[in-house]
């Protein structure tokens, strides 16, 4: 009779601050199950353990001894890991971002896997959204991802905001460089932005329940054909609600974490193919579960 011992095993985990809530967990262990795969995924939250992004090195060390496949990284650690891993994809080189790292013959590859988990989002949840002018706000290791997606989907015109300027700056350099045809810039004056423009990009940590609210003012989402957000926990954000109410079209950031999850398993398994509808739909089965739970108990 087969016991757990014969089962293959997969250890992986994630990186970053405040990730309690994370779903990365379920998708990569319940997705694992289907391929004869018994997963485990391990959060290593830098809150819970009083640790900053300066853990790094240590952290990465410490995974690969214990036999980890690979790691996600988040928030705020997508940047901060490049300098201690040996070998980058083209994409993660591109982008300056690393979200997925690959433990394989002694080394450490860096993936980017945020840029397909957001294209595919849009592709299947906003499919005809007009991409003449798009406002981002934020421009780090998230934001660099999504606005190249944002540029491969068609946008003609990016404006690009962050609380460090100087990081929207060269974020905008970086990408007029590789989409030449397209008008990127680093904004000044986010009314007139989003006055002008087609659409919203969120792609900032606000809105996250350690970091709660708003990242612009209410009322400059009175223009706004549609909203993109990247937070998915709490799936509904202050952001998602406020524009909903203004009656903009939105897509939360469920379906960008489900394709970059599936792009990750694949790359931790070593080419695996997942299934990513049946992930998405896994999630949505838990999230309706939790909801109903939240109203009996209310």
């Amino acid at each position: 009779m087969k016991t757990d011992y014969d089962t293959p095993s997969l250890l992986v985990g994630l990186i970053g601050e405040g990730i309690s809530e994370s779903l990365s967990p379920t998708l990569h262990e319940t997705e694992a199950g289907y391929h004869g795969l018994k997963c485990i995924y391990q959060r290593i939250d830098l809150d819970e353990l009083g640790l900053s992004a300066d853990e790094l090195p240590a952290l990465l060390q410490a995974a690969e001894r214990l036999g980890f496949a690979g790691l996600n990284i988040t928030h705020p650690c997508k940047q901060a890991v490049i300098p201690f891993l040996d070998e980058l994809s083209d994409e993660a080189r591109g982008l300056a971002a690393v979200n997925t790292v690959v433990f394989r013959n002694g080394r450490r590859i860096g993936h980017n896997t945020d840029h397909y988990g957001f294209q595919q989002n849009l592709v299947h949840n906003l499919p005809d959204c007009p991409m003449g002018h798009v406002v981002q706000l934020g421009a780090g290791g998230a934001g660099s991802a999504v606005a190249d997606a944002a540029l491969v989907a068609g946008a003609q015109n990016l404006t690009l905001f962050d609380s460090a300027p100087g990081r929207a700056e060269a974020l905008a350099e970086a990408l007029g460089k590789r989409f030449p045809h397209a008008g990127v810039q680093a904004g000044r004056d986010l009314a007139t932005a989003m006055a002008q423009a087609d659409g919203l990009i969120h792609a900032t940590p606000t809105g996250m329940r350690k970091h709660p609210g708003l990242p612009l003012p209410a009322n400059l989402l009175d223009t706004q054909p549609w909203v993109a957000e990247i937070v998915y926990f709490p799936i509904e954000t202050e952001l998602l609600r406020v524009a909903r109410a203004k009656g903009c079209r939105t897509v939360n950031g469920l379906g960008m974490v489900v394709y970059q999850a599936a792009k990750a398993f694949q790359l931790f398994t070593d080419g695996l193919v997942p299934d990513a509808p049946r992930m998405l739909a896994h999630v949505m089965a838990i999230l309706a579960r939790q909801a109903s739970d939240a109203r009996i108990t209310d």
